[in-house]
């Protein structure tokens, strides 16, 4: 379906550089930002207005990232129609790969990252890199950063990784994030102070391809039946009993199936290790609705990263991840085979499911196994500390704001303030401001707000860098956002569907 984000046509002066048609310019605050194509010179507006992902100020900030002699790494990344099998069914889905999470990257922290995507399917996409702090025309936002890649068209995204840790790339078009199109960016540093002997890259996701209702069957049944009273079953439309997250309620849809690497629980993959290894888990939580409680039989889970950023270790049996989230963990293996489990938070549809397994192995747990780590200690943000070497400096917020996230009472319309994007306010900030940015939730449902092209640290509950919080319902979430890469930047909630009928804003940098 047509996303409910628009490009406004509005008047702008002639300018003799080929530019991309009508899908220029976005309002950002009552702001038109021109958009620039390749070799465009747009800037800012006269009077200090927005900073576009062309302005000068983009390139003199990312010069500073760029590190001589780095190498680049170069990758085609190709969205297309697959036909794969998803839980013993042949299914019809997009993705980038012979199956969703396939076609990632690796890159060291300082390369170059060269991704050419070619578009073929039947509509309009980009790519978004979750968490990266990366040049504002790179960050694949359609018509904020970039005019849409059309179908069998191409576009080269070139920009420095500075920041090791665990990414991620997904669509940012619609109702795209839905299905298999999604895949790992992992940046590694070669000084790296956490000892581990296996790394694994575990994507969790909700399904519906193949399984009942589509994705835009789903949105529209959700605006006709007022979406906030349950969750509503994608095979039968009917609306069940709710689930809760610290009292709230944590998705709207109950989903089929729940994914591993791209494998239901009844295909689940299997990872090799020695007993008393050190396992590194990367959890990254790629689902549209769904957040998941993750725990390993018989083992506890040291937590040393957080949104791909390192925090002083600690131990818990289970971690939860928001859509968008991720986590790092070390598992030191036991002997035998353990079921990774991932459970949908406050949804009772089956969990996503992986095995542990150790050189002299026992059998495989079975299916649907609970182990009583999901019922143990679970991470929270006040345990999250910000290592010395990421922490912010020390230095009180110039300036503090807020934004009530906001849902209608009847239908199914979520915004900030009360207006639905792109008529939300804009979040302003200058160049080298520490803005401190108090997230207000007013509504029953939890919500993981993500803000592109920055980690922010966490304010009173922990001090992690973070790019994606929880903001639990009627509760709120401060982090403190050092200014310090210049251009147009979307802040939303990693809901889909929430995302798609309007909770979203612009941090817009202005001259």
């Amino acid at each position: 379906m047509r996303p409910v984000w628009r490009a406004l046509d509005v008047w702008r002066e002639d300018n003799p550089v080929t530019v991309w048609s009508r899908r220029e310019v976005m309002v950002a605050g009552g702001a038109a930002l021109v958009l620039a194509s390749c070799g465009a010179n747009a800037s800012r507006s006269a009077g200090g207005g927005a900073i576009g992902p062309a302005d000068p100020a983009v390139e003199r900030r990312d010069a500073l990232r760029r590190k001589s002699g780095a190498s680049t790494v170069a990758a085609t990344i190709t969205a297309a129609p697959v036909v794969l099998n998803v839980g013993g069914r042949d299914v019809s889905t997009w993705a980038f790969g012979d199956r969703p999470g396939s076609g990632g990257i690796r890159a060291k922290v300082g390369d170059v990252i060269e991704a050419t995507f070619l578009n073929r399917l039947s509509s309009a996409n980009t790519l978004h890199w979750h968490g990266i702090a990366l040049r504002n025309d790179m960050d694949g936002v359609h018509d904020l950063t970039q005019a849409p890649v059309q179908p069998e068209g191409r576009f080269t995204y070139r920009f420095t990784v500075p920041d090791a840790g665990t990414y991620w790339f997904h669509p940012h078009m619609g109702l795209e994030l839905d299905r298999g199109l999604y895949a790992p960016l992992i940046v590694e540093d070669p000084a790296d102070p956490v000892a581990f002997d296996v790394d694994v890259t575990l994507m969790l996701d909700d399904w519906l391809d193949g399984y009942g209702r589509t994705q835009e069957q789903v949105l529209a049944a959700l605006q006709s039946g007022g979406g906030h009273s349950g969750h509503l079953d994608s095979s039968m439309g009917a609306m069940n009993g709710m689930g809760s997250m610290a009292g709230g309620l944590t998705g709207d849809v109950a989903y089929p199936l729940h994914l591993i690497n791209g494998r239901a629980a009844s295909e689940r993959d299997t990872i090799d290790a020695k007993p008393g290894q050190r396992v590194r888990l990367r959890l990254i939580n790629a689902a549209s609705d769904t957040a998941y409680r993750v725990a390993v039989g018989g083992h506890r889970l040291t937590v040393t990263h957080a949104d791909g950023f390192p925090v002083n270790p600690f131990e818990v049996d289970n971690v939860v991840l928001g859509m968008g989230e991720r986590y790092d963990v070390i598992v030191a293996a036991g002997s035998g085979a353990f079921a990774i489990v991932a459970a949908p938070e406050g949804k009772t549809d089956p969990a996503g499911e992986a095995v542990l397994r150790t050189a002299n192995a026992a059998a495989a747990p079975a299916v649907g196994s609970r182990p009583s780590e999901l019922n143990g200690r679970t991470v929270a943000y006040r345990d999250l500390v910000a290592t010395e070497a990421v922490r912010l400096p020390s230095k009180s917020p110039d300036r503090t704001t807020s934004i009530t996230l906001t849902a209608s009472s009847s239908g199914y319309v979520h915004g900030i303030g009360g207006k639905s994007f792109p008529d939300t306010a804009p979040v302003t900030v200058r160049e080298g401001e520490r803005l401190r940015l108090k997230v207000v939730n007013s509504t029953m449902m939890f919500h993981p707000i993500h803000l592109h092209g920055h980690t922010f640290q966490l304010v009173g509950d922990g001090s992690a860098r973070k790019d994606t919080v929880n903001v639990l319902p009627m509760s709120s979430a401060e982090f403190d956002i050092e200014a310090d890469n210049p251009g147009q930047w979307m802040l939303h909630c990693h809901n889909t569907y929430h995302l798609e009928t309007g909770m979203a804003t612009v941090l817009s940098y202005r001259g």
